[in-house]
């Protein structure tokens, strides 16, 4: 993957994780979007439903939590004092441990297209996130701390 290689060049350690798409995902809406009912959630599209996609990061555009947008995102994130960190997909299983992230910015999780276009990144205890939709340009990115 090109993006692993664009992070390996900075002297960012990236390797797979054991953990899988699903349970991160599942994880990261356990904890920025607990406070929403099932209704909710299926109001602001939050899963797929009835041939529907659903994206996570509805939960900020919907503005149904306070987040940093945009640009103040990006800031947010660049400042965010960064470790460890796990980078999950809205549509792939596939998860990526970054060590040694304290160099990782905003503008090195700007993909391409596909199934990765839709990217969030956690600290392993979830204490903020930061995500990159496929909308760039017009809706998010977004940053987040629990």
């Amino acid at each position: 993957m090109e993006f692993v290689h664009k992070l390996a060049s900075k002297k960012i350690k990236v390797s797979s994780s054991d953990a899988s798409g699903d349970q991160l995902r599942k994880k990261w809406e356990e904890v920025f979007a607990a406070h929403l009912t099932a209704l909710e959630k299926r109001q602001i599209h939050l899963h797929n439903y009835k041939g529907a996609n659903g994206y996570l990061w509805h939960l900020f555009s919907y503005e149904k939590r306070d987040c940093k947008k945009e640009e103040d995102a990006d800031l947010a994130f660049d400042k965010q004092y960064k470790n460890t960190c796990l980078i999950f997909f809205q549509h792939s299983d596939e998860v990526l441990l970054v060590e040694e992230a304290s160099d990782l910015k905003a503008k090195d999780l700007i993909l391409a297209e596909g199934e990765y276009a839709d990217l969030y990144i956690v600290d392993q205890e979830f204490k903020w996130t930061y995500i990159v939709t496929h909308e760039r340009g017009w809706i998010g990115p977004f940053f987040c701390r629990r």
